[in-house]
């Protein structure tokens, strides 16, 4: 029997109309929301700042895989109301005496109603100059070790990160057009959603999730960041 792709956001996974239990599928019922580069889903606040991760992240429902695209449910963003600010006002001097209350005497100045204030005296500038080592000329060696690389068999099922792919694969099978993918980054503004390396921007997240890979490739399961 033909396997279908579940159409849920979240979801991704393949199933069959025979083998489609209640609670096989997780995925997110409502739409994400952006603002200052952060990503959340509105159904469960979960967010994060790497577009990669934050579609890693596991939905919060549960039901039946669906070959239908579901309807979404568009988060009401929220308006941000002015919030008037108090302002301080400087309380009246009430209780002060006739020579705090003078102007003159407040600044420091002669007055001949009041005598001379003194006024504080002014710590002479030190001619030591303190030697304090710049960070700029601070050498901080860091040995970064090279990555060790995973012994996998190429027989043994994969699935593949990159973006907009998420196919199961093996080594055996992955060449150098196995993958269709996004190489991104994933661009977020006024409203519009799209692809930076292919310049395609859409309105609706669920239309963005089905903007076609522009760019073929090898097959990714650890791909660097």
């Amino acid at each position: 029997m033909e396997r279908l792709r579940c159409q849920r956001i979240g979801c991704n996974a393949t199933f069959t109309e025979d083998d489609n239990p209640e609670g096989s599928c997780t995925y997110h019922d409502s739409g994400p929301l952006f603002h200052d580069g952060t990503k959340q889903w509105s159904c469960c606040k979960k967010k994060s700042h790497d577009f990669s991760l934050f579609l890693e992240i596991p939905g919060c429902k549960t039901g039946k895989h669906t070959a239908e695209k579901p309807v979404i449910a568009t988060p009401s963003a929220t308006k941000n109301k002015a919030i008037p600010v108090p302002v301080s006002v400087p309380a009246p001097m009430t209780n002060a005496s006739p020579k705090e209350a003078c102007p003159r005497c407040h600044q420091g100045f002669f007055c001949s109603d009041h005598g001379s204030q003194p006024r504080e005296a002014i710590p002479k500038a030190s001619n030591t100059v303190t030697s304090v080592p710049s960070e700029s000329n601070t050498v901080v060696r860091q040995d970064h070790p090279a990555p060790v690389k995973k012994k996998i068999d190429i027989n043994e099922p994969q699935i593949c990160k990159n973006k907009s792919c998420g196919k199961t694969f093996t080594e055996k099978e992955n060449h150098d057009t196995a993958c269709s993918y996004h190489p991104g980054p994933a661009i977020f503004h006024d409203r519009m959603k799209g692809w930076k390396c292919c310049d395609v921007h859409v309105k609706e997240f669920d239309e963005f999730m089905t903007i076609p890979p522009c760019t073929k490739g090898w097959h990714n399961a650890d791909p660097v960041s």
